[in-house]
């Protein structure tokens, strides 16, 4: 039995962790214009929660959090007695909305394997709200999403969009808002079996993009320059490059290496406006110090600490606080398959466990709620529209019936730009169908 199907179980014979079937009373909580007193509130931007507080939403926006918060006449209150209450939770790198069944081939758009281009796949013209995952992690508290195609034909993967996980929302609010790209042992087998060949495919990309974007047209009347015969990128994926190397898009490297990780950093020097984003970091702590003086983020892994690999072999559950405690912003990211992005408050929730064990190295509470909520949301050039109770932005917010980062809390209210959200999913219609189910309702298998 694999680890997430063992939490699945421990989870639904509690009757607890999942959240509840939703029924007539959370349709009756107010929507855009409401206050939650009495809670604990949890800014998530790093600070500790404050005990007693209140947190003001009006037209969908976060107007004041914390303590001393007058609530204006006529607002409708939400007494939090008991509760806890965060920003929405922020996952950066995910498929959410790409897979549908993870046995259907013909429901995963998350990669492509004989397509003829890579840097120019654009994700946002295939993800479905609909797809069932989107509801379960939307109803286990994440309220956005950085969605994420993975390598399959080449080293470049493609350009994620940013998403909202409202039910009926706009659903994509930043198409091709960064562009992947796989180093490492995974690129080195895309590029033809050597670190060495993803490196000269890589800078060799960037230089092609770099090259079209100072090009004019090949004639009057074109609406865009013609790729010298020598070019290794089709036209589509060169230009879909030029974003990277002018800065106006980030660039995502899936590097694990301490010294794949000091290749990548080198990038600045021939690519300045570059603005970088390691992912995966296995063996960031090694080089943290380097990584912070290039202010860089990480979008790692929580408890990756396994030498699953070669260029893992100094895996660390204390590589996220080491990283942290050296001055890197690191998010948790790489939520796919078995850890899904509902698994987010576990792990972070596992970090300041960690912190209390001797020798080790892992965030406090406050550091913890921040890798979930507002760092993600900064990584992805968000943090000034998603990602804390700060005033101004959006009215995400999540009521937990206990601290969130326990394993045996749930959200029991989620506001999308301040609109309540459903707590139904495929699960929990599960749940609900079979845990009184009376005789002669289950199925043969179930007898």
């Amino acid at each position: 039995m694999t680890r997430a199907s063992l939490f699945l179980a421990a989870l639904l014979l509690s009757g607890s962790a999942l959240p509840a079937y939703a029924g007539d009373a959370s349709a009756q909580l107010p929507s855009g214009d409401f206050a939650v007193t009495n809670a604990t509130v949890a800014i998530g931007d790093g600070s500790a929660p404050i005990p007693g507080g209140t947190v003001l939403v009006r037209g969908g926006k976060i107007v004041a959090a914390g303590k001393s918060v007058s609530v204006p006449t006529g607002v409708p209150v939400i007494d939090g007695t008991g509760k806890w209450v965060t920003p929405g939770l922020v996952t950066a790198m995910t498929d959410l909305g790409l897979l549908g069944v993870g046995a259907v081939d013909e429901s995963n758009d998350s990669y492509a394997n004989t397509a003829r281009f890579s840097a120019g796949l654009d994700v946002s013209l295939a993800i479905d709200p609909d797809a069932p995952p989107v509801a379960v992690s939307r109803a286990s508290g994440i309220t956005r999403a950085g969605v994420a195609p993975a390598a399959a034909n080449a080293i470049f993967a493609g350009q994620g969009a940013v998403i909202d996980l409202a039910e009926n929302g706009p659903g994509i609010s930043q198409p091709r808002a960064f562009q992947l790209v796989e180093l490492g042992e995974r690129g080195a087998d895309l590029a033809g079996g050597s670190r060495v060949a993803a490196q000269a495919l890589l800078r060799n990309a960037l230089r092609e993009a770099r090259d079209l974007a100072q090009r004019k047209p090949v004639k009057a009347g074109d609406d865009a320059p013609g790729q010298p015969v020598d070019a290794l990128l089709t036209r589509v994926d060169a230009a879909a490059l030029i974003p990277v190397v002018t800065g106006k898009q980030p660039l995502f490297v899936h590097v694990e290496r301490a010294a794949d990780i000091r290749g990548v950093l080198a990038l600045g020097k021939e690519f300045p406006a570059l603005r970088l984003v390691l992912v995966g970091a296995g063996e960031g702590w090694r080089v943290a110090r380097e990584i912070a003086a290039a202010k860089v983020p990480v979008l790692a892994s929580a408890l990756a600490d396994l030498p699953g690999s070669f260029e893992t072999l100094a895996a660390t559950q204390s590589n996220v606080g080491r990283m942290t405690a050296a001055g890197v912003k690191v998010a948790l990211g790489g939520f796919y398959d078995l850890d899904q992005p509902r698994y987010a408050p576990q792990f972070a929730g596992n970090l300041v466990g960690l912190s209390r064990v001797s020798g080790a190295s892992g965030l406090s509470w406050g550091q913890a709620l921040a890798s979930i909520t507002s760092i993600p949301a900064e990584i992805l050039g968000e943090g000034a529209v998603f990602g804390s109770l700060k005033p101004g932005l959006s009215g995400d917010v999540v009521i937990w019936d206990g601290d969130p980062l326990e394993v045996s809390s749930a959200p029991v209210t989620i506001y999308v730009d301040g609109k309540l959200q459903p707590l139904v999913n495929h699960q929990s219609r599960l749940r609900q169908r079979y845990r009184h189910a009376g005789e002669g309702t289950l199925p043969k298998a179930y007898e």
